[in-house]
């Protein structure tokens, strides 16, 4: 613990992760726990690892890597290291997604060299009648009552933005089984109805 090995270990077992090797994860959390590395920096490093690296590829990442959090917390060493070891190989073994990643990184550059520009009037809060009459919230389409046809008319960015075309998210196309995937965790993650009593 402490030294240059520290910084080593952890970025080797955030690697080791992202480039899909559960074997590795794991080597680099048992050296460091034996080194005298403390859990919860090791857990920290995973929550990391869950919004970076595998982001919207699976959502049921973030919430397992804050349980391990959790784990390290409640119950510490030695029981949390299971934990630990746990979470790693379930996010070497998840599909991959930087793009929120790459989006924000994108949208973080692009405010550092451009002034803030008017948020459109449709989408401004409205909390007085003087702001509504000045137009405030005016012409907003609630979406989830809206049409196809009014969702696709509204308008969220501002409009010199929308001019200039940026595009900060830009999505991709999964393949079949990143899919599967994303079905598979929206089950696990969905409220049983039988225990809910619906």
């Amino acid at each position: 613990r402490g030294g240059e090995y520290h910084h080593d270990y952890i970025s080797a077992m955030h690697k080791s992760i992202r480039g899909g090797d559960a074997n590795a994860s794991i080597y680099y959390i048992a050296c460091m726990l034996h080194g005298g590395e403390t859990p919860r920096y090791i857990a920290r490093r995973l929550i990391r690892v869950s919004i970076e690296d595998v982001g919207i590829a699976d959502p049921a990442a973030l919430p397992l890597a804050i349980s391990c959090w959790d784990a390290c917390e409640y119950i510490g060493s030695p029981e949390c290291e299971l934990a630990l070891a746990t979470t790693a190989v379930y996010l070497a073994r998840a599909p991959k997604s930087i793009e929120v990643y790459q989006a924000f990184d994108r949208a973080r550059a692009f405010v550092s060299t451009h002034r803030p520009e008017p948020v459109p009037m449709q989408i401004r809060n409205a909390p007085t009648k003087l702001m509504e009459k000045e137009g405030y919230g005016r012409g907003y389409v609630y979406t989830p009552l809206a049409t196809p046809e009014e969702n696709a008319s509204q308008t969220y960015l501002p409009e010199a933005l929308q001019k200039m075309g940026v595009d900060f998210f830009q999505d991709k196309d999964y393949d079949e089984e990143q899919k599967q995937q994303l079905q598979k965790t929206a089950m696990w993650i969905q409220p049983s109805k039988k225990k809910s009593g619906k």
